[in-house]
C-alpha cells in the first residue's frame, strides 16, 4: 500500500497561512490594548477636568468680589505722537486687525483652512473676534477707563468663547462643541457686562470675567493631551497657548520692559505676541491635514 505524497508547496502555503492569521489575530489585539488604553486617558482627562471645572466654580464663588484695580489703567507708555494719544499702545492692535483679514481671506475666499465644515461658524465668529479686538482695544487705549475697557473685553471673550467651542469639537465632541457655541458666547459676554454694571455700581466684580477667561486655558492642554485630535498639527493651538502666555507676561511687566527697551513697553509687545499666536495657528490650520 503506497503512501500518498503530501505536496510541499501545499505544506508552505499552510505555514504562511497561520502565520499570516496569528498576525491578524496579534495586530487586532494590540488595536484592543490601544483603544482602552486611549478610553482610560480620556477617562481619567475628564475627572481631571471637571474636578478642576468643580473647583473653579467654587473657589470663585467664596472668594471676595474682586473690583478692578484702577492702577489696571496706568500703562507704563502714554506718549503722545502724531496727536493720538498712547500712541504705541493704540497702534500696536494694528496686528490683531491684519490677521483677522488675513484668515477671513484663507477662511472664506480661497477656503485653504482645513476646518470641520459643520461649526464652520465657530471659526468665522473666532476670527471676528479677533478682527474686532484691534478696533476695541485700540478704542480703549485711546482713553484708558473702565468704560472704553468694556470693548476691549467684549470681542476678545468672543473670540476666546469661539474657540474653545471649535476645540472641543475638533478633540472631543463635534456635536457638544456644535451645541456649546451660543451658550458660550452668551456666557463670556454675559461676564463681561456683569462686570461692567458692577463697576458703575460701585460693587465691582471680576470673578465671572475671570473664570470665562481663564478656565478654558487650564482645559484646552489636557483635551490636547490625552482626546485624538481631528486633525494633525496639533502644535499650532501649543504656539498659540504659549504666544497667550507671554502676553501675559510681557503685560504684567510693562513698565519694566518699557524702562529696559526703552522705545516700548511690556503692554504694547503683548498685543504683537498675542495676533502672532492667531496668526501661527491660522497657518497650521492651512497646512494640517485630517487624521485617520
Amino acid at each position: 500500500m503506497s503512501v500518498p505524497k503530501i505536496s510541499y508547496d501545499l505544506i508552505t502555503e499552510d505555514k504562511y497561512s497561520l502565520t499570516f492569521s496569528k498576525k491578524i489575530v496579534y495586530s487586532n489585539v494590540c488595536l484592543l490594548k490601544e483603544e482602552k488604553m486611549k478610553q482610560k486617558k480620556e477617562q481619567i482627562a475628564l475627572f481631571f477636568i471637571g474636578t478642576i471645572t468643580l473647583i473653579s466654580f467654587i473657589v470663585i464663588w467664596f472668594i471676595a468680589p474682586i473690583p478692578q484695580d484702577a492702577n489696571y489703567h496706568n500703562f507704563a507708555d502714554s506718549r503722545n505722537i502724531l496727536q493720538v494719544s498712547n500712541f504705541w499702545n493704540v497702534i500696536s492692535n494694528v496686528p490683531y486687525f491684519l490677521v483677522g483679514i488675513y484668515a477671513f481671506y484663507k477662511l472664506l475666499s480661497l477656503k485653504s483652512l482645513t476646518i470641520i465644515n459643520e461649526t464652520k461658524q465657530a471659526y468665522v465668529i473666532f476670527f471676528g473676534g479677533v478682527t474686532l479686538v484691534a478696533f476695541g482695544s485700540g478704542y480703549y487705549h485711546l482713553n484708558p477707563s473702565n468704560e472704553t475697557l468694556l470693548w476691549d473685553r467684549l470681542p476678545m471673550t468672543i473670540a476666546f468663547m469661539a474657540l474653545f467651542s471649535f476645540v472641543i469639537s475638533e478633540f472631543f465632541s463635534l456635536k457638544l462643541g456644535k451645541y456649546l457655541l451660543l451658550p458660550l458666547l452668551f456666557l463670556g459676554m454675559t461676564s463681561v457686562f456683569y462686570w461692567f454694571f458692577s463697576e458703575l455700581d460701585n460693587a465691582g466684580d471680576l470673578r465671572a470675567y475671570a473664570l470665562v477667561q481663564f478656565l478654558p486655558m487650564l482645559i484646552m492642554p489636557m483635551m490636547f493631551l490625552f482626546f485624538k485630535a481631528s486633525f494633525s498639527l496639533v502644535l499650532g493651538y501649543w504656539y498659540l497657548l504659549l504666544c497667550y502666555l507671554l502676553a501675559k507676561v510681557f503685560e504684567h511687566f510693562d513698565s519694566q520692559i518699557y524702562e529696559l527697551l526703552g522705545f516700548i513697553s511690556g503692554h504694547s509687545l503683548k498685543h504683537i505676541i498675542s495676533a502672532l499666536g492667531v496668526y501661527i495657528l491660522v497657518r497650521t490650520f492651512e497646512k494640517r491635514t485630517i487624521n485617520s
